[in-house]
């Protein structure tokens, strides 16, 4: 959880050890990466995810690597998701405002988002692999201002098409926009915010 009141904390004790965890932003995204690789199975995610935030990890029994990946995910990305699920008021949303929508990929939109931390913050993002904090890239990336490319193209994906009367013309340009800017999807899938 993002706190200005608290240091960030990227340390857990399991069996009385302390186990740093590398949260910067690029590990993170690797390790993101992984656990959405459908070709690896399970424990290669374990394996493979411990590698990419903790560094070797081999003289570990599998139990106690299942249980550091377990903390590792309720922790760090767990705590993330519950937070979503209410308004700045601290109130439940409804069902459907929980359910995350694809609107960007920070796979896919990379290019985008580097372009965007140079624009707005002066920030080279590969400068800062291993350094800038998986919190900080986040609340920087939300920050982002409207004139940035990748607001555009945020924008661009979850504008609603125009109808009426003498809108043809703005709705087939934005069609095209949306084309152009689309994330790929899986076979069939079909996006809330078309």
């Amino acid at each position: 959880m993002f706190s200005l009141a608290y240091k960030i904390k990227d340390d857990l004790e399991i069996d009385n050890e302390k186990i740093y965890v590398n949260m910067a932003f690029d590990k993170v995204l690797r390790f993101i990466d992984a656990m959405n690789d459908d070709e690896l199975s399970d424990l290669i995610k374990i394996e493979v995810g411990l590698k990419i935030l903790i560094g070797e990890v081999l003289d570990w029994d599998f139990e106690k690597r299942y249980r550091v990946f377990n903390e590792i995910q309720s922790s760090f990305f767990e705590a993330e998701k519950a937070e979503l699920k209410t308004d700045i008021m601290g109130n439940p949303l409804p069902q459907k405002a929980v359910k995350e929508l694809d609107v960007y990929s920070l796979v896919h939109d990379a290019e985008y988002i580097y372009s965007s931390f140079m624009q707005a913050y002066g920030i080279d993002l590969f400068e800062q692999q291993g350094k800038l904090h998986w919190l900080k890239f986040k609340a920087l990336l939300n920050g982002l201002p409207e004139d940035t490319k990748f607001r555009q193209v945020v924008n661009i994906r979850v504008r609603k098409l125009p109808t009426g009367k003498g809108s043809a013309e703005e709705r087939k340009q934005l069609q095209e926009l949306k084309e152009i800017y689309a994330l790929p999807q899986k076979d069939g899938e079909k996006h809330d915010w078309e």
